[in-house]
């Protein structure tokens, strides 16, 4: 073997013998089904080809950007107007400084899997590689559906707000290539009505939907109607991004004064905005119940804390955090809610605060109720956390409190289509876990069945539970 093929060689992060058979003889080449992602829908019907690596690999990839910013990478080659080229030679530049960071393991897989290249990335390997990728990817061979292929995804499922008019899901479905796409609903611009510009976009979503939206019922029957619009075409999941879980004890008359005074562009107070979010997460909730569809919910990010850069590159450029948010009793009333009358339906909660491991790992097992295996969910390490220390956390905490046999394993939350293999980085992470165990005896070498649990989180319950 090459000195440049001892990193990323069969065994990376395999440990021993066990974890080895665990991860090549059950997991390894199970389907990959990502049921969350923010890819974009009309590269895949269109099948583009990107220009250079750059394009696919860096724009848009604000955790590489975090980490060029921080090494004082100026933002002419992190989101300005520097060349292709010069953006990919600072990213080679930066990632000898990623060590530990999951940017160095994800970055050589996706060199590895996608273009055969085992050299570390570095400064002077940087020029030389941004050639060899970009000559594949100008290629037919590495358009966005033949990376879907390649990476063997059986099923993507994107996220579109209500206002979506899902031209190019409709496109995609009546020109099928191997690959299924799906869309995940998401409505936060018309729960958070304390955002700016929330009146505006409550105009598009009526003239969207037909319906004019004067009052809290035109509201709810503007999304009813989006929802049954998605679900016509083949959606069967919604999502939400939000700090926590709204649950304010309200009347039916506050909140059609609420939202009547915010159509009327008057301020609302706090404790007006939670009443209105709490009402209208627990109709949507209900409507999801309806359709049979799965809930997600991605609970703990502090959004745009850098207001100066936020003013300049608008969100989702990479000034998030964790937040510290309180989320248990809330959580709790708002899943009890739903489940007092029976319309809580498939539910994953993915928690970005690490020190609320536990509190999720406990909370799921007060709501599943023998109806469905796995009911409620326990997501994922989810972007802080989908890092080797993360997932290993989520893991443990998920197995000492719940059933991990249950779990749906890995997505990858990602805008980029050359992070499939994270679920890789996934899989061999919890192959490794389990053979460690083998090995000192916690568990039993008995490699039929912990290699059927491997499967079953890899790929089987995902299948199952979402029933594309």
């Amino acid at each position: 073997m090459s000195a440049n093929k001892t990193f990323i060689n069969d065994n990376f992060l395999l440990e021993n013998k066990y974890a080895e058979e665990l991860y090549h003889n059950y997991s390894k080449n199970q389907p990959i089904i990502d049921y969350h992602n923010h890819l974009n829908p009309q590269f895949i019907a269109e099948d583009k080809i990107f220009d250079n690596s750059t394009q696919v690999w860096i724009n848009g990839d604000h955790y590489k950007w975090r980490a060029m910013r921080t090494l004082g990478i100026n933002e002419q080659f992190v989101t300005g107007n520097g060349s292709d080229k010069d953006k990919f030679l600072n990213w080679g530049k930066t990632v000898p400084y990623t060590m530990r960071n999951p940017l160095y393991h994800w970055t050589h897989l996706e060199l590895a899997r996608y273009f055969d290249i085992y050299d570390l990335l570095n400064e002077k390997s940087a020029e030389k590689i941004y050639i060899e990728t970009s000559e594949k990817i100008n290629s037919e061979a590495y358009s966005t559906q033949n990376l879907l292929k390649k990476a063997n995804a059986e099923l993507v499922c994107t996220t579109e707000d209500p206002i979506d008019n899902l031209e190019h899901h409709q496109k995609i479905a009546q020109n099928p290539f191997g690959t299924k796409v799906s869309t995940a609903f998401r409505p936060d611009k018309a729960i958070l009505i304390s955002n700016d510009g929330y009146n505006g976009y409550l105009d598009t979503l009526g003239d969207v939907s037909g319906i004019a939206i004067h009052t809290y019922s035109d509201l709810c029957n503007a999304l009813k109607n989006r929802i049954e619009f998605f679900a016509q075409n083949g959606c069967k999941l919604s999502d939400h991004g939000l700090d926590q879980i709204y649950f304010e004890n309200f009347t039916e008359s506050e909140v059609n004064t609420i939202f009547k005074k915010k159509r009327e562009n008057q301020i609302l107070t706090p404790e007006e905005a939670l009443k209105f979010q709490s009402s209208i997460l627990l109709f949507l909730s209900e409507a999801y119940h309806e359709k049979g569809w799965v809930q997600q919910f991605h609970l703990g990010a502090l959004r745009n804390n850098n207001a100066r850069m936020h003013r300049i590159l608008g969100p989702d450029t990479g000034w998030d955090s964790i937040g510290d948010y309180p989320q248990a009793q809330k959580l709790s009333s708002f899943l009890n809610a739903l489940d007092s009358k029976d319309k809580l339906t498939k539910t994953i909660i993915y928690n970005l605060n690490p020190a609320d491991n536990e509190v999720m790992a406990t909370m799921i097992g007060n709501f599943n109720d023998g109806s469905v295996r796995g009911k409620v969910q326990f997501g994922s390490g989810w972007w802080f956390l989908d890092q080797k220390d993360g997932m290993t956390k989520q893991l443990n905490a998920l197995s000492n409190m719940g059933l991990i046999s249950c779990f749906v394993g890995m997505l990858t939350d990602s805008r980029s289509f050359l992070s499939f293999p994270r679920h890789e980085y996934f899989r061999r992470i919890l192959c490794n876990l389990l053979g460690d165990e083998i090995k000192r005896g916690e568990l039993p070498n008995d490699m039929e069945w912990i290699g059927k649990l491997v499967q079953d989180i890899s790929y089987n319950n995902a299948k199952e539970y979402f029933k594309f």
